[in-house]
This record gives structure tokens, sequence and C-alpha cells, in this order.
């Protein structure tokens, strides 16, 4: 039974310099206060961990198992300190955030002035994109995307859930009606989003199964922004996600429909290097968003 923390690294201490005398200087000991704790170390193990001669120290072959426990052992303290310790610290600095060009926009920048408020030692650059950027490349801090791949390298914290919603403007559904199946669509007009000139399908459920839906748009616009003004507009049906319609539907400006072949979508995601330590700038936004959106979320 291990009853002395402090033995464990003079042990470490000591297979990593071969010698009690250096290691003993590096832990500010004497080189008989280092040898008691290795004897007490193995007194407690009931192995022998060192060999020790008069010209040389050495690991037994039980030692070296030992060491590589040891070490683990001793960074997961050193990492228990270091959070500790960030903890204390407060923000400052740069953050460097890229963010979705409408979501961002719309619902990340309220929260972005929010925190600048709140913590007057910092300061922000913000980037707008729809395209997933290289993070530790672009020396990128955080990123918030919706979906999108899972890559190695990169801490992903999912913040909120998030779906299309088939809508329209209600005059537009009282001039040419409201569609009440997926074949319905074929007769309506459509605003499309469109990326490198192609059209985007649309994505449903059928029962459990999500399925993409090709459809020809009246109107193909490469902005979702601008496909919701045209939405409002009167342009016809379009499909756009609930954080971009959320508002409109409640005040009855859009109206939903088709809302049982509804799919959910990846989430919306916060996204940042794998560090040893994350950074309490990085830690106390994520937190803020996390906190902004754990209730009802503002688009519903």
């Amino acid at each position: 039974m291990l009853d002395h923390f402090g033995d464990v690294l003079a042990f470490v201490r000591v297979a990593d310099t071969a010698s009690f005398t250096k290691a003993a200087d590096g832990l500010g000991m004497t080189r008989s206060a280092v040898g008691k704790c290795i004897t007490r170390l193995e007194e407690g193990l009931n192995t022998r961990l060192v060999h020790r001669t008069t010209r040389s120290v050495s690991l037994t072959e039980e030692g070296r198992l030992f060491y590589d426990h040891a070490l683990r052992i001793l960074d997961e303290v050193e990492d228990a300190e270091a959070m500790l310790d960030e903890r204390r610290y407060e923000p400052k600095g740069r953050l460097r955030i890229d963010l979705p060009v409408a979501f961002g926009r719309i619902h990340v920048m309220p929260v972005v002035r929010r925190f600048l408020a709140q913590w007057p030692d910092l300061e922000a650059d913000v980037t707008f994109s729809d395209d997933y950027r290289d993070l530790v490349c672009e020396g990128i801090d955080i990123a918030i995307r919706i979906g999108g791949p899972t890559e190695s390298g990169l801490i992903r914290r999912v913040l909120a859930p998030h779906r299309f919603v088939i809508c329209a403007a209600p005059e537009y559904l009282e001039r040419k009606g409201v569609p009440r199946t997926l074949e319905d669509l074929q007769h309506h007009d459509k605003v499309v989003f469109t990326q490198v000139n192609c059209g985007v399908p649309w994505r449903v459920r059928i029962g459990a199964t999500p399925r993409d839906v090709e459809v020809r748009g009246t109107l193909r616009l490469s902005n979702s922004e601008a496909i919701r003004d045209a939405a409002l507009a009167g342009f016809g049906l379009v499909q756009l996600g609930a954080f971009l319609v959320g508002e409109d539907i409640r005040h009855g400006r859009l109206i939903p429909v088709l809302e049982q072949f509804a799919a959910e979508q990846p989430p919306i995601c916060a996204v940042y290097p794998t560090r040893r330590h994350v950074s309490p700038k990085v830690r106390r936004f994520v937190e803020m968003l996390c906190a902004e959106w754990s209730g009802e979320r503002p688009w519903g």
C-alpha cells in the first residue's frame, strides 16, 4: 500500500536521472532522504525497484513496469493541478473564432458581445465561413460548426440540436395550396440552395429512414438568408434550418409544412484544437454557449 505520494515522485526522479544525488538536488532533498523514499516505496510494494551499486543506479524489471504507471500517475496529478489553476485565471488576450455565416451572425454574435462585456481584458477576432477551415494551421481557437466531419486533433462539444424545416409564406400557401405529401412538391414553386452551381437536395425522414429528395427550384440561390427573404416574399417553398426561420414561424410570417417528414440533422457543435489544457478563454466561451442554449433555444 502506498502512503506517501512523494515516494513515487522521488522514484521517478531517480529513474530519470539514474542518480540518487541528482534526484535529491532536483527535489531539494538530501541524498539520504531520497534513499529512504525508495526504501519505503519498495517495502510498501514488497518489490525491489532499483539496483544500487557504488557506481550506478538502474531499474529492475519490476521497477521499469512500475515506472510507466508512475509517470501516468504524475501526469494525472499535474493535469488536475493545472485544471484547478486555470479555473482561477480570467480569460484575457485574443480569442480567434470562426463562425458559420448566418447562424454565427444571428445567434453566436450576441453571445460574443456579452462575453467581451463580461471579460474586459479579452479581444475577439471573428471570421465567417461556411467552409470547414483548418483550425490548427490558421491559428483559430474555436469554431462553431453545423454538422460536418469529426476530425482527429479536434475536441467536439455538442451545443444544440439542428433540423431543417420546409415552410412558405401564408400568402403563397393561400395561392398554391398546402402540400400534404412529398409527391405534392412537384406541383409547387421552390427556392433551392445551390453549391458550386448544383442544387442541394432536401433532407427528409420517411418513417425512421433519412432520405434526400431532389428538387427543381423555380429560384436557385447560394445564400441561405437570401432564400429566407425569397420565402418571406412569397416565392415558394423553402427548406431551411430552424435556427434561421424559427422566429418567422413563431410570428406567423412563415408556415411550416410536411412536418411529419422533418429530419433531425447533425448537431451544432463547438470544435477546438486538442491541447493538454484548454485555455480559460476557450473553456469559458464554450461554457457560456452551453448555458445560453441549454434550455429553450431562440430558434425553437
